[in-house]
C-alpha cells in the first residue's frame, strides 16, 4: 500500500514553507534595509547548500539503507536554524542562520522524492497526484500570508514560516521507510550512468533552467511591489502560477502517455524563454503578467515532473537517492546559486528588465543543450 496521505502531507508542508519563505522573506529583508546584493547573497545560500549537502545526505542514505532518519533529523535542525532569525538583525547573523537552515533543509527533498518513487514502484505515474499537494500547500501559504501582510507587520513572515517548519517535522516523523527493490543499474558504478550523453545533457540543461529562475525567486515580489502591486495581489499572482502547476500534475499521466519526457522538457524550456522576457518587459500590463504566471505550469510543473521521472528511470535501485541528490545539487543548487547571485548583481547594475532577460538567455541555452545532447531515440 502506498502511504498516499502521509507522503502528500509532507509535500504540503514542505512547499507551504517555500510559499511563505520565498515570496515574502525577501520583503522582510528589504524592510531591514539590506541591499539587493545582500538579499541575493543570503537567498543564494539555500542554493549553495544544495550544491554541497545533498550528495552527502544521498550517499549517507544509500550507505545506511534508510532515508527517514535523515529526513527527520534534517527537519528538526532546519527548525532550529530558522529560529535564529528571531534574534538577529545584522547581515552576519542572518548569514549564519541561513547556512544552518540551508545545510539541513537541502537534505530533505531529494530523499523524500526517492522515497516516494520507491513506495510507488511500478505506479510511478501517480507521482503527480502526490506532488500536487505540495502545490496546494504553496498556494495556501502564499495566499494566506499575502493577506496577513496587508494587515500585519512583515515580521509575521517569521512566525508563519516557523509554524510550517513544525508541520514538516511532524510529517517527517510519520513517514514510513521502504527499501528499494533490486534494479538493473545496481551493478553499474554511478559514474557509468553519469557519463551517458543524455544524462549529462539533462543535468547541464537543468543547471541553466534553475539559473533562469534565479531572479524570479529572489526579486519577483520586489519587482511587482515596486511597480505598485499590493502584497495581496502578489500572493494571487504566485497562486495563479501554482494553480496552473497543479493542473499539470493532475494531467501528467496522460501527458506521459502521449509525449516523451524529452519533448515535455524541450517545450518547458521554450516557455521559460518567453516567460522571463514577459516578466522583465511587460510588468506594467496585468494581462502580460497573468500569462507569464500561467506559463509556470510548464516552466516548473511539467519541467520538474519530467526531470525527476527521467532521473528515477536512469538512477534506480541503490543509486536512486544519489541520483535525485545530484539532480537537486546541479539544478536547484548550482544553477539556483548562480542565478541568484547574478540577479543580485545585475538588479542594481542593469535593472529588472535586463535581469529577467538574462534569465531568458539561460533558459534558451539549456534548451539548446538538451536538444543537442538528448537524442530522440533515448526514451
Amino acid at each position: 500500500m502506498v502511504p498516499y496521505w502521509r507522503l502528500s502531507a509532507y509535500y504540503f508542508f514542505y512547499f507551504a514553507f517555500i510559499g511563505a519563505f520565498s515570496p515574502y522573506f525577501t520583503l522582510y529583508l528589504k524592510s531591514l534595509q539590506f541591499s539587493a546584493w545582500d538579499i541575493g547573497v543570503l537567498m543564494s545560500l539555500m542554493q549553495v547548500m544544495r550544491v554541497l549537502a545533498p550528495n552527502l545526505w544521498g550517499w549517507l542514505a544509500d550507505r545506511l539503507g534508510a532515508k527517514t532518519p535523515i529526513v527527520r533529523g534534517a527537519a528538526l535542525m532546519s527548525l532550529l536554524g530558522f529560529s535564529c532569525f528571531f534574534f538577529v538583525q545584522t547581515f552576519s547573523g542572518f548569514f549564519f542562520g541561513m547556512v544552518l537552515l540551508a545545510f539541513f533543509w537541502s537534505a530533505a527533498l531529494p530523499l523524500v522524492e526517492a522515497l516516494t518513487f520507491t513506495h510507488l514502484g511500478a505506479q510511478a505515474s501517480r507521482y503527480g497526484a502526490i506532488r500536487l499537494w505540495g502545490s496546494v500547500g504553496f498556494v495556501a501559504a502564499v495566499l494566506g500570508l499575502g493577506w496577513l501582510l496587508d494587515r500585519l507587520p512583515l515580521s509575521t513572515t517569521l512566525w508563519v514560516s516557523l509554524g510550517l517548519l513544525g508541520g514538516i517535522l511532524a510529517c517527517a516523523l510519520a513517514l514510513p521507510e521502504k527499501r528499494e527493490a533490486r534494479h538493473e543499474t545496481d551493478r553499474l558504478p554511478i559514474g557509468d550512468i553519469l557519463r551517458r550523453r543524455e544524462v549529462k545533457a539533462l543535468f547541464i540543461a537543468c543547471f541553466f533552467m534553475a539559473a533562469a529562475h534565479g531572479a524570479l525567486y529572489v526579486f519577483y515580489s520586489i519587482h511587482l511591489v515596486s511597480r505598485g502591486y499590493g502584497t495581496t495581489v502578489v500572493g494571487l499572482l504566485w497562486t495563479l502560477g501554482v494553480v496552473a502547476e497543479i493542473a499539470v500534475f493532475l494531467y501528467l499521466p496522460r501527458l506521459l502517455h502521449v509525449y516523451s519526457l524529452r519533448v515535455i522538457l524541450l517545450f518547458s524550456f521554450a516557455c521559460a524563454v518567453a516567460r522571463f522576457l514577459m516578466i522583465g518587459w511587460g510588468v506594467e500590463w496585468l494581462a502580460v503578467v497573468l500569462i507569464a504566471q500561467l506559463l509556470h505550469a510548464a516552466t516548473f510543473g511539467a519541467y520538474h515532473a519530467a526531470a525527476v521521472a527521467a532521473v528515477n528511470r536512469w538512477f534506480g535501485g541503490r543509486h536512486q537517492a544519489r541520483g535525485q541528490a545530484l539532480y537537486g545539487s546541479v539544478s536547484f543548487g548550482a544553477g539556483g546559486m548562480v542565478g541568484g547571485l547574478l540577479s543580485g548583481w545585475s538588479w542594481d547594475v542593469a535593472g529588472p528588465e535586463l535581469t529577467f532577460t538574462l534569465g531568458s538567455i539561460f533558459a534558451f541555452t539549456g534548451m539548446i543543450i538538451l536538444w543537442r545532447g538528448w537524442l530522440p531515440e533515448h526514451p
